[in-house]
């Protein structure tokens, strides 16, 4: 059985949109909670942010899914520092033109978030078909004339 791999880049538009987020949210703390409080914990939630975008947008941390291989109904993740994981998912995925969820329940429990910009087109396709019927693609050979 063949398998497909799939090497993820860096997504920019998803690490602003976390970070877009993160800094709302602790502009929403700072006009509940005035003082040294808010001021800590909405430092806290922006550095959760800015932690968060690294490690899932950017692919900085050692545990970020580097690559991520399908064959059959199986999947194995590559890691930043090169281990290599077969998960097992989560019956619930989403999937939508721009974002595929992988929910990954051993050896880890997490959420794999892959973006339509992580990819290109063809192998974001493949992706997502993937996640819905759990089969890579074949392309069927075209009649000749």
């Amino acid at each position: 059985m063949s398998s497909t791999r799939l090497e993820l880049v860096r997504s920019w538009a998803l690490a602003a949109a976390i970070l877009l987020l993160h800094a709302t949210a602790a502009a929403s703390i700072l006009t509940i909670l005035q003082g040294s409080a808010g001021i800590a914990l909405a430092a806290a939630v922006l550095l959760l942010g800015i932690a968060a975008a690294w490690g899932r947008a950017l692919h900085g941390s050692s545990a970020s899914v580097r690559a991520i291989e399908l064959s059959g109904n199986e999947i194995t993740l590559e890691l930043q520092d090169g281990r290599r994981l077969r998960a097992e998912l989560g019956a619930s995925r989403h999937v939508s033109r721009i974002i595929v969820t992988l929910p990954v329940r051993r050896p880890v429990r997490r959420t794999v978030l892959v973006t339509r910009d992580m990819l290109r087109a063809e192998e974001f396709r493949r992706l997502r078909l993937w996640a819905l019927w759990g089969k890579v693609p074949v392309a069927a050979k075209q009649p000749t004339a």
